[in-house]
């Protein structure tokens, strides 16, 4: 099903004509009405007009969210305030947030391409939405309500937290979407076995993750725990918020939606263009946003774009799952670690649970990293042999996967702070 299949199935040809149409238009908006992105140009020796293909924009300086706190709050907007009708802003945990606009037809196109997304992952107008992502200046919440009542879904707005709630409320209403982050899910699944609630009491069906990396082997437990299709999706609120890509119960990537977004993927060393099929940083820039068009944005997120022909008809481009941030990458005695690896390994065992907390340490001169893991509650009151040997293949698979030596120790099942948001994976002791 497609929500807009004029778009979705569009030929690459006229998708990549109207992409260079829509993105001429936004380069001379915002060279006219934002003063950063006119000095920019004007820095770099160049014009919108010199921009004739897509693959002139690699002549556009980039840009990163500094640029965006360095103009807070609102000197990146291209549209006057009596115009923008919504605002949001990151939840940076230093300094000034970023902050972002949304026009009428902002708020309108956001609302399609979330409808889109919902509607790609086997949604409808009958289906019942569990929206618990979290409200307010986060864009996750209301990015996915308005979706979901844009395609005729009945949502629930419950936002993040109050578990018991959720449960509740998800027996009580038949809700068959779930939407929230995956750390979260997976908390709500462990949540219903704990409370022993009967499975047929659930009809969940689909479920919609995002705002944080997650591997295969974590979708595994989250279809196996909540029975039901587990997708991806992919956003950020500096582009438009979630809605920017979603993956398809294919699962063979995100499909970005190129029509509103043009994708790159960069060396994030150099800035240098890599080709479709290789790994680097995903570079974004927005093709009809009215508010705060944004130009060549960092994203930081590290992932491959593929364009094989998708099962499911779509032409757009898909984008890997995201592997890692170049900012939240740890580099341990030389070597770039991502704690979405390490899930990738832990799950691997039947005996762990995907709960996991990554200490760092610097031992002398060198870096030292612990792994807490947590035992399920059989293994946990096996033998101290038994604990040994997994202690050991896992210690072992981690440095045949990372190419990095870690300790691992072992706590008690729920040890583990549980997360009602994003989880927090790392402790990096380094830094303080």
């Amino acid at each position: 099903m497609y929500w807009q299949a004029e778009f979705e199935i569009m030929p690459r040809e006229q998708l990549i004509e109207l992409q260079l149409q829509r993105l001429q238009l936004t380069l001379q908006r915002t060279y006219k009405n934002v003063p950063f992105y006119r000095k920019s140009f004007d820095e770099a020796g160049i014009s919108p007009g010199d921009i004739k293909s897509l693959a002139d924009l690699q002549k556009v300086p980039f840009t990163v969210k500094q640029d965006l706190r360095d103009n807070y709050p609102f000197g990146l907007f291209a549209a006057p305030m009596d115009q923008v009708v919504r605002l949001h802003a990151s939840s940076g945990t230093t300094g000034k947030p970023t902050v972002v606009g949304y026009t009428q037809k902002d708020i309108g196109t956001w609302s399609d391409l979330m409808a889109r997304a919902i509607m790609m992952a086997g949604g409808t107008n009958t289906d019942v939405v569990q929206n618990a992502y979290g409200y307010g200046l986060f864009t996750g919440g209301i990015g996915v309500h308005y979706g979901a009542e844009r395609l005729g879904a009945t949502v629930v707005p419950v936002s993040g937290g109050n578990t018991p709630r959720q449960l509740m409320l998800m027996q009580d209403f038949g809700t068959t979407i779930l939407t929230c982050t995956p750390s979260y899910a997976l908390y709500l699944g462990e949540e219903i076995q704990k409370a022993g609630i009967d499975p047929e009491a659930i009809k969940l069906r689909v479920g919609i993750f995002g705002a944080e990396p997650w591997s295969e082997r974590m979708r595994e437990q989250l279809e196996s725990k909540l029975n039901l299709t587990a997708l991806d999706i992919y956003g950020l609120s500096e582009v438009i918020g979630p809605g920017v890509s979603m993956e398809c119960p294919e699962k063979q990537g995100m499909h970005i939606f190129e029509d509103h977004f043009l994708a790159e993927i960069i060396d994030p060393r150099t800035g240098a263009p890599l080709p479709c099929g290789q790994t680097g940083e995903l570079v974004l820039t927005s093709l009809t946003k009215e508010a705060l068009p944004i130009i060549r944005y960092r994203t930081r997120d590290i992932t491959m774009l593929k364009e094989e022909k998708c099962g499911c008809g779509r032409t757009f481009v898909r984008m890997q799952r995201v592997t890692g941030r170049t900012d939240d990458m740890l580099i341990i005695r030389g070597v770039n670690v991502f704690p979405s690896q390490i899930e990738s390994v832990l799950l691997e065992f039947g005996d762990t649970e995907p709960h996991y907390l990554l200490v760092v340490d610097r031992k002398g001169s060198l870096d030292d990293l612990e792994i807490w893991v947590e035992l399920n509650e059989k293994f946990f009151s096996d033998k101290v042999r038994a604990l040994e040997d997994l202690e050991n293949k896992l210690r072992s698979r981690i440095l045949s996967v990372l190419g990095v030596s870690a300790r691992i120790k072992f706590v008690e099942p729920r040890t583990i702070p549980r997360s009602e948001g994003k989880a927090k994976r790392v402790v990096d002791k380094r830094d303080i």
